[in-house]
């Protein structure tokens, strides 16, 4: 059959051939892998955008024209769109049970609403970020042979250019109509099917439609001779450079959603076709496989990479040096790929020879190996519920971080701000103990696009594990690590003038935010310097995207700090007039905490922090805000009982024999101390803990590693049953709230001293 079918191909495509096409099949393969791995963003973030998000665009456009061209022509169209709906479908269901691993291990079977979510990313968003490609393959294929037959070659350019139109509002230009409610409000309606306008049925059919034109524009004249490839060539350079310019406009004005339709990608790509199709060489059908087999498996290739990188330490090389990481990944993809052409032609081959010799018992030999892969694929499910029961019954002490609760959250909290303010999450203190890569990670993909931290360490961290929005850097940062700021796109906010002025002379064109003092004092401007903080705005290596400020008693309804903070937001609202920072597009304006928001929710600004209240908790019991949305808590404290002793009455236990038994008693001994942040001062039964749905009290000191829980009468309970620090056991619950008053604190630090030998366990539950 390999052999067979790139003969029948020559046939079919005449004398003519399109090598120039065969050979773009690579270097498109090779774009899609730099847009997954960013090449040059360790170097230049704008020569990366340039690459990635410009020039890389014009690979899966390509995919399409080429299958438009071959497959939209001749008598027998409609056979050929079935054959090709039908290979693709194949080929898509085959990757998908390719990536369900690593959907495994990024908790894809886990998220909220599975089954609806995995319909739409099925039909339109793939099961895995690339493979999105394939079911637009299909859909758009269907959509341009429909427009073709019913309203012939100009009229299909026309509709399908129509749906472009509609679809380039929702990506590049979504900033357009972002501000009209009513035409946001279809969009977001569309968001809701499918998570990007750039599928079969916005994007896709143009392309096909364009490749269909071609092969019958090319058919009429097969028997002309290749004109000079500068014509095409001129015009092709001149619609790139045009499509470059376009993007990078669409990026400084923060226009795009997204960026992979631009106006000038229609242009470019035709006048690229018109070059490759007269660019005569010999056709190769080992090409085609191997760049469709390296666009299928390059992802599998960038985690292997990484994970080799680690192992070998050599993360300096292969994951923080972006250039040597895409040439790694590059180079492993081809030699997969070229491993896998020929474990294809074998099996070809192989199959041939079995047909001849044996006929129908191949198909049913065939029947019983799928049947065989589908019943290993069940049993590596019910390994993967095994592993999880494993931790729950070996791990002393761990952190159980409800993911989503968490996503509940930000929707709740983001029902409460103005219509055109993002939330931006803050992560920092390992996301208030929460675990900062694995909270950003389900916030990411909640759609949270703006993350704030507090130290460059914490930014970095963020960056490694694969956060790809805006991160913010709250605190302050060293000016001789400013390299890092540029090399893990960081934004920096700038504490004062003369830091500022610092940070413009390492000469790095470094985003940043200004902080403005109005009453906090603490990090910041004085709102009253306005010609210093005018100033900024003129350093040249300085791109200031945001300015914002503090509000130090947003939490308290008491007259007097009401008063105060009024004040401290006049300030800054006056600062900003003044600044005329509406005049400066791009900049964001925040000044809203968790508090801010809850009190004051609808000041004007472009992004909101939430920090405590996004993890579904107050910093104080008892208090009181004036708004209320329905906020769950995200994390819970669990410990398991190690040891069960049995005392005497006039026996004591731990430290200074501050508890002494006045009965017989059972004391329960766990595994976790204030060496993982369980406060100290909770001895002696001032704190209690929840086992089988029964609050019991802490007796003793605390001890760096142990607590001693009474459970005199609990006969039930046993080493290795598991206990309730904070979070709810049946009918009770000790709230992250109550614990820190009992421990005379406040939350915000009772959770973020929860420290790292706490394992970080991801649950998800019913809303």
């Amino acid at each position: 059959m390999y052999k067979t079918e790139a003969l029948k191909e020559r046939k079919e495509n005449g004398k003519r051939e399109y090598g120039g096409l065969d050979r773009f099949r690579m270097a498109a393969a090779f774009l899609v892998v730099a847009i997954h791995t960013s090449p040059l963003v360790s170097f230049t973030e704008t020569g990366d955008f340039f690459l990635t998000r410009i020039l890389a665009r014009i690979a899966v456009p390509f995919f399409f024209m080429v299958s438009g061209f071959f497959v939209l022509k001749g008598e027998n169209t409609g056979r050929a769109v079935r054959k090709f709906m039908k290979k693709t479908a194949l080929l898509y269901g085959i990757s998908i049970l390719l990536y369900i691993p690593l959907n495994i291990y990024n908790h894809y079977f886990q998220m909220e609403d599975f089954f609806k979510n995995l319909i739409k990313d099925i039909f339109f968003d793939g099961t895995f970020y690339h493979l999105w490609y394939l079911p637009a393959a299909i859909e758009g294929i269907a959509v341009a042979y429909f427009l073709l037959r019913r309203f012939g070659k100009k009229g299909a350019l026309l509709f399908s250019i129509s749906l472009y139109l509609i679809g380039l509002f929702g990506d590049s230009y979504y900033g357009v109509i972002k501000g009209v409610p009513v035409l946001a409000g279809i969009y977001e309606r569309l968001f809701s099917l499918s998570d990007y306008t750039r599928n079969g049925i916005f994007f896709a059919p143009v392309f096909f439609v364009l490749g269909s034109v071609w092969a019958g524009k090319l058919s009429e004249e097969n028997s002309r001779q290749a004109i000079s490839l500068i014509v095409p060539a001129g015009a092709m350079a001149e619609c790139f450079l045009a499509m470059a310019a376009e993007g990078m406009l669409l990026h400084r004005f923060s226009m795009q959603r997204h960026d992979s339709m631009y106006v000038l990608l229609i242009p470019a790509m035709y006048f690229l076709f018109w070059f490759l199709t007269d660019f005569r060489r010999k056709g190769s059908f080992m090409l085609r496989k191997i760049s469709m087999l390296i666009y299928i498996i390059h992802p599998y290739m960038i985690v292997i990479t990484r994970m080799g990188a680690k192992v070998l330490h050599m993360e300096k090389w292969f994951i923080e040096n972006s250039l040597l990481h895409y040439l790694a990944v590059s180079i492993e993809s081809f030699l997969c790929a070229l491993l896998l052409l020929e474990l294809w032609k074998r099996w070809d081959n192989r199959n041939d020879r079995r047909k001849r010799k044996f006929g129908k018992g191949v198909q049913r030999h065939r029947a019983e190996m799928e049947g065989s892969q589908s019943m290993s694929g069940r049993q590596q499910t019910g390994v993967g519920r095994t592993t999880e029961h494993v931790w729950r019954e070996t791990d002393r002490a761990w952190v159980e971080v409800n993911l989503s609760n968490l996503g509940h959250n930000a929707r709740a909290l983001k029902a409460i701000m103005p219509e055109q303010c993002e939330l931006m999450a803050v992560v920092k203190a390992n996301a208030y103990g929460h675990g900062a890569c694995l909270t950003a990670e389900c916030l990411q993909k909640e759609g949270i696009r703006q993350f704030a931290v507090a130290s460059l360490e914490e930014g970095i961290a963020l960056r490694k594990h694969g956060i790809t929005g805006e991160i913010l850097i709250l605190g302050y940062t060293d000016i001789r690590k400013s390299r890092q700021l540029k090399k893990y796109r960081l934004v920096q906010t700038v504490i004062d003038y003369e830091y500022a002025k610092e940070l413009n002379a390492c000469r790095l064109h470094l985003p940043v935010h200004i902080k403005i003092d109005t009453g906090m004092h603490r990090l910041g401007i004085d709102s009253r310097h306005a010609e210093q903080i005018s100033g900024i705005f003129q350093l040249s290596f300085l791109k200031v995207t945001g300015i914002y400020t503090h509000l130090c008693v947003a939490d308290s309804l008491d007259k007097e700090d009401i008063e105060y903070t009024e004040n401290q937001i006049k300030r800054f609202y006056e600062l900003l007039d003044v600044l005329k920072v509406k005049e400066h597009p791009g900049i964001k304006v925040h000044l809203q905490s968790s508090y801010g928001l809850l009190n004051y929710p609808s000041l004007s600004c472009d992004l909101a922090r939430m920090g405590i209240a996004l993890y579904g908790v107050k910093s104080a019991l008892g208090d009181v805000t004036r708004q209320k949305p329905d906020l769950l808590p995200v994390l819970s404290l669990k410990a398991r009982v190690g040891m069960i002793r049995e005392i005497e009455a006039g026996e004591s236990v731990s430290y200074g024999r501050a508890f002494r038994a006045e009965r017989n008693s059972r004391i329960a001994i766990l595994p976790i101390g204030y060496a993982d942040g369980f406060p100290r001062n909770l001895s002696c039964g001032k704190g209690s803990v929840l086992i089988h749905g029964k609050k019991l009290p802490i007796v003793g000191r605390i001890c760096m590693d142990q607590l001693a829980v009474d459970i005199t009468g609990e006969e039930g309970i046993r080493p290795g049953d598991a206990a309730v620090l904070i979070g709810r056991d049946g009918a009770l619950e000790i709230s992250a709230e109550e614990l820190a008053y009992q421990a005379d604190t406040i939350t915000n630090e009772l959770l973020s001293r929860l420290g790292p030998r706490l394992k970080r366990v991801p649950v998800f539950s019913d809303l």
